[in-house]
């Protein structure tokens, strides 16, 4: 691993800079480096044709509860590829509690969700597309919609080689798709700088990767490719203010905190997400929460968990106070103005310069009975 992350560095100046920051320490931190391809899990190789197949599923909400809440809803490639609101859009009648974490570089990761309540793209699918607050559809009943629309049929007959689609497939078809949405390094300032490209970052953004590196002590916990290290904190981020002003959003914090387990006297005087606590019922991780990636924040706000912090200054500000109340990870950086302005121009320089884009491919019709072939 250290050999190949210094491979990647491509820069005297910059592996100069990671060895004065221990890099490399006694906890195995790794600096940043270009993302490889996406890891592809042998169950469920890469086609193109698998691919086309779930960009369709990907975009289609008949792959959801009534047929609106497909995928896309909450991972809109103009807005990138999240809802670019604070929290996510809800089932209707319901709402949801949560930031849309953007899809872009979902790939990587191997704990999905803020609370990491899943391992793969393959099982994200079907829990978010069955979500009581999200997409809310059944299973079997999305299954015969997709048995009832003949080019899925075909499709999937060519993909899989089953007579029928079956919604296991369906979810694989969606996770191919996902591993397509990825960073391309050739347009990112920081990886063309790891490339051997000097004046790929400005000069503020070289001064913000030496802060990242050192004073600001981002790399401890956004390192390596991803830019994160995939544990849970509490860094204290203030409650959104939509669960004290309205109901819905109140009916939802308690009933999460109800089905999933919680002890009465949690569910009963819940006022926040207590994130990690969902999946673990140990005191010690209420309100932990995965770290997210660094990488495309240009194009993905706004952050933290319940998008509280509409700009990446705002999440400065809030690292160099030292996080919230009831903090357990931060302390205060002592960052001035302009040493804040240099990590948030280095912050952006980890995105690509344009939005990864796409355009809504056209979906197929459901037949009729008598329209089916049999």
């Amino acid at each position: 691993m250290r050999r190949i992350a210094f491979a990647l560095l491509g820069s005297a100046a910059l592996l100069s800079a990671f060895a004065a920051t221990s890099a490399f320490g006694a906890e195995g931190v790794l600096p940043l480096a270009t993302l490889p391809p996406p890891p592809i899990p042998a169950d469920n190789p890469m086609t193109p044709e698998k691919v086309e197949l779930g960009k369709k599923l990907f975009w289609d909400g008949r792959l959801s509860g009534n047929g609106s809440m497909g995928c896309v809803a909450c991972h809109q490639p103009d807005l990138g590829w999240g809802t670019g609101g604070p929290i996510s859009f809800g089932y209707p009648g319901t709402q949801h509690w949560r930031n849309s974490q953007t899809i872009l570089n979902s790939a990587y990761y191997n704990k999905l969700f803020w609370e990491g309540s899943v391992t793969s793209l393959e099982t994200q699918a079907p829990a978010a597309a069955g979500g009581a607050v999200a997409g809310n559809g059944d299973g079997s009943m999305m299954e015969v919609k997709l048995r009832f629309i003949p080019e899925y049929v075909t499709a999937f007959r060519e993909v899989f080689g089953t007579d029928w689609p079956h919604i296991a497939q369906a979810w694989q078809a969606v996770a191919a798709f996902e591993r397509t949405i990825v960073t391309d390094p050739a347009k990112v300032p920081f990886d063309r700088y790891l490339a051997g490209d000097q004046s790929a970052l400005s000069d503020a953004a070289k001064r913000g990767m030496e802060l990242y590196n050192g004073k600001a002590g981002c790399l401890s916990c956004h390192n390596g490719a991803l830019a994160s290290d995939e544990r849970y904190y509490n860094l204290g981020v203030p409650a959104a203010p939509e669960f004290a002003q309205d109901p819905l959003y109140q009916i939802t914090l308690r009933w999460e905190l109800y089905q999933k387990g919680g002890p009465e006297d949690v569910y009963r005087s819940g006022a926040d997400d207590l994130g990690l606590y969902h999946k673990t019922k140990r005191p010690q991780d209420k309100g932990k929460f995965r770290t997210a990636s660094l990488r495309e924040l240009r194009w993905s706000g706004p952050y933290m968990h319940n998008g509280i912090f509409e700009t990446l200054g705002e999440v400065v500000d809030f690292y160099n106070a030292g996080g919230g109340s009831g903090n357990t990870a931060l302390t205060p950086l002592g960052l001035s103005d302009n040493e804040k302005a240099d990590l948030v121009a280095f912050l952006d320089a980890l995105s690509m310069d344009e939005p990864l884009l796409m355009e809504a491919p056209d979906l197929p019709e459901t037949a009729t009975w008598a329209e089916f072939p049999k």
